[in-house]
């Protein structure tokens, strides 16, 4: 199996798990709607688990664009592959939410609510700010990148990895997750919203476009930098790197928190929609 088919499927899998939760959870009529967050949370850990297990050996499993920009960012994986890992995961996402939308078929006419058939594929903040929830997302990613570098620095019993990373991913949906749904992967967010544009979905909404570069450019941001701390921080290495980088990801954070005073304005969204 090639590596960009690898990412493809493993990044379906994902999607299809993850997804598959929130609309159990989500959707009116299903036999788990009402389970709760700490149902949604387990199922991305798994879904994560799942998804490493199947297609890891052929390509480690990135499922991630930010985690294939962090690793490449620090010199662990190789620049020339990330665009073709990246297009791969997108589509991968895409088909996922594609999946999760023909296996509850019948639940989307039942469920009057749009903003909750747009929480299945996508994301979407408690309290919409364009700052908050940039940092939001920022965060949980650097934690996610940096915490599966230090993951692999351990040595584990054959095959427990996958789960590891699967508690990991656990651990930020219980921990950070409630501010803005946790994307923390930008094709989990992007691939599944297109999804939801294109497909023929009864009563849905609008796809939120204007909160969906947030999903998208934060874990991005985020994912080089959790890479870069580990890397200056636990290896002793690239810390000019590592500053250069803070100070550009700070102008940027500063940027959006004057723009957000200035205008006095909060991004277009809906708390309401459930994650």
């Amino acid at each position: 199996m090639s590596v960009y088919l690898a990412e493809l499927i493993g990044t379906m899998i994902l999607i299809i798990f993850g997804g598959g939760v929130v609309a159990n959870v989500s959707l009116n009529k299903s036999k788990a709607q009402g389970a709760g967050w700490i149902v949604v949370a387990l199922g991305w850990g798994f879904a994560v688990a799942m998804a490493i297990y199947a297609v890891g050996q052929f390509s480690g499993a990135h499922i991630n664009p930010a985690v294939t920009l962090g690793l490449a960012s620090v010199g662990e994986f190789a620049w020339a592959q990330v665009p073709g890992y990246i297009i791969a995961q997108l589509i991968g996402a895409g088909l996922g939410g594609v999946v999760v939308y023909l296996h509850f078929l019948g639940h989307w006419k039942e469920t009057e609510d749009s903003n909750t058939k747009l929480g299945v594929f996508s994301t979407d903040p408690a309290l919409p700010n364009r700052f908050n929830n940039f940092l939001s997302e920022f965060i949980g990613t650097a934690v996610l990148v940096g915490g599966i570098l230090g993951i692999g620095a351990n040595q584990f019993t054959e095959g427990l990895n996958p789960l590891i990373v699967g508690f990991l991913i656990l651990a930020i949906g219980l921990s950070l997750g409630g501010t803005t749904g946790y994307a923390i992967n930008p094709a989990r967010d992007l691939g599944p919203r297109i999804a939801h544009a294109l497909l023929p979905i009864p009563g849905k909404r609008d796809s939120n476009w204007s909160y969906a570069w947030i999903p998208v450019v934060a874990p991005a941001a985020g994912g080089v930098f959790g890479a870069m701390v580990y890397r200056s921080f636990f290896l002793g290495e690239g810390a000019v790197a590592l500053m250069i980088y803070s100070v550009v990801v700070a102008i940027f954070l500063g940027s959006l928190y004057y723009m957000g005073k200035r205008s006095g304005k909060t991004i277009m969204s809906n708390p309401e929609v459930k994650n």
